[in-house]
Parts: C-alpha cells; structure tokens; sequence
C-alpha cells in the first residue's frame, strides 16, 4: 500500500497514523518532493475510476491562477499534476488496482472491504 502523503496537512497524518496503528504495510510517497511519475499518476487515476479532475486539489492558488474553467482530457490533468504535484490531492491510498482520496477519513476502508 502506498500513500501520497504531505506532512504538513492535517488529514494526511491522520491517515498515516491510522495506517501505522493499525499495522497496515505501507510505502510513504513524499510527492510533493518527489513528483510522481505519470505512469503512477495513470495507475492512481484508472484505480480511483473517477475523472482524472476528481484528483485535483481546485483551492490551491496555482488551480485558480492557471487553470480554473478549463476543460482537459484526463490524459492532460495528469500531465498538468505530474508538472505541479502541488495539484494533486491528498491524501491518496492505493494498493494494486484499488485506490482511494481518504478524505475523510473513513474512505479508507473501502480498501479493505
């Protein structure tokens, strides 16, 4: 299991700590430091099986300066989150072809239903 995690945001300690009590493996990704490869990006995108806009944080200041109202392929968000991972919201849990924005909190456990 990975996590796109910000140590900075409330909610993404929240799930890392959930994750570490209850023993869950998991893999931190620091994606704002280092910005995950387009192919994971896809991977987290066709797991979530929502828009790839469903995975943008839209209150960020660089969303609202740059590109808020306009339209993109998924293909085309993921190119724009992959260059601004600051776009990417969080936090994002994925294991294989499961994945989930555990906001809140309690989304996480569709990852193990």
């Amino acid at each position: 299991m990975k996590i796109f995690h910000n140590p900075r945001c409330r909610k993404s300690r929240e799930v890392l700590a959930f994750l570490e009590e209850k023993k869950v493996p998991h893999e931190v990704v620091l994606y704002l430091k280092d910005a995950p490869s387009l192919e994971d990006l896809t991977n987290v995108h066709k797991a979530l099986g929502i828009p790839a806009e469903g995975m943008l944080r839209k209150g960020e200041k660089l969303f609202k300066e740059n590109f808020k109202g306009q339209e993109h392929s998924d293909q085309e968000w993921l190119k724009i989150m992959h260059e601004n991972p600051v776009l990417i919201e969080r936090p994002i849990i994925w294991s294989n072809d499961q994945a989930v924005i555990a906001r809140p909190l309690e989304n996480i456990n569709q990852l193990f239903e």
